[in-house]
């Protein structure tokens, strides 16, 4: 199972010393097959780097340019940037950014990039509460897959996280039924080896029994919660206990 902590923009050179607990668990045997990958702001990720360089926990990136190669974009970060400072993952295509006009043609090219500088993508997909009460879930999953995932051909390296808009820090989720119809519906997407599914949106450690047996899930992209090292800790134990 693969726990992805989105400190979104949050954090400081202090925040540092949060991680000493989450280290120690991940040398642990509590942690069992769980993989940790923190993926915090650009200023961070060199630091973070550095820190856990005695352990498996991995560094990944929220977001990129689209560009593979240096240019005139002031204020962005391309792929082969980040993987230089250290990061090994992307989120890519998180409704945070798709509110602010990512579209589906920007998303996948971003993902090419990030395939062209060997970063492993988290690629988010997800419908706004008006899509789910008009019924268009999965027509629009399908068109978000489609055009993001367009002529790319190796897909089982990637993560699909699914994050429905309307409960990303709202506290609400999709009912276990629910959920493993979508889980189902996205896999169902992919001949032979599919992508790894995450799930994400309001995950905490008072839910994560609800949704940690959901069938064909392979993890979870975790918000808030994942600032919070005690609360991280609680739904990878709580995942397995």
């Amino acid at each position: 199972m693969y726990f992805v902590a989105n400190w979104k923009m949050f954090g400081n050179l202090k925040s540092l010393n949060s991680l000493d607990k989450v280290i120690k668990f991940s040398k642990s045997k509590e942690i069992k097959k769980g993989r940790l990958i923190y993926c915090p702001p650009y200023t961070l990720i060199s630091s973070f780097f550095k820190k856990f360089k005695n352990c498996l926990i991995d560094i990944g990136a929220q977001n990129c340019h689209e560009s593979i190669d240096y240019g005139p974009h002031t204020g962005f970060v391309n792929c082969k940037m980040l993987k230089d400072i250290g990061a090994n993952y992307v989120i890519i295509g998180h409704s945070e950014n798709r509110s602010k006009g990512e579209t589906d043609k920007i998303i996948n090219i971003k993902i090419k990039s990030a395939i062209k500088a060997k970063l492993k993508v988290i690629f988010c997909i997800g419908e706004t509460l008006t899509e789910k009460r008009k019924k268009k879930t999965r027509s629009v999953l399908s068109k978000q897959i489609k055009i993001g995932l367009n002529k790319i051909k190796k897909k089982s390296n990637m993560f699909i996280a699914y994050e429905p808009v309307w409960s990303i820090g709202t506290g609400k989720i999709p009912s276990t039924k629910e959920l493993e119809q979508i889980i189902e519906f996205i896999k169902n997407k992919f001949k032979g080896r599919s992508p790894k599914i995450l799930y994400g949106g309001s995950v905490n450690p008072k839910n994560i029994k609800n949704i940690k047996n959901i069938n064909n899930l392979n993890g979870f992209l975790v918000g808030g919660a994942s600032q919070n090292p005690k609360k991280f800790i609680d739904i990878v134990k709580k995942t397995y206990n």
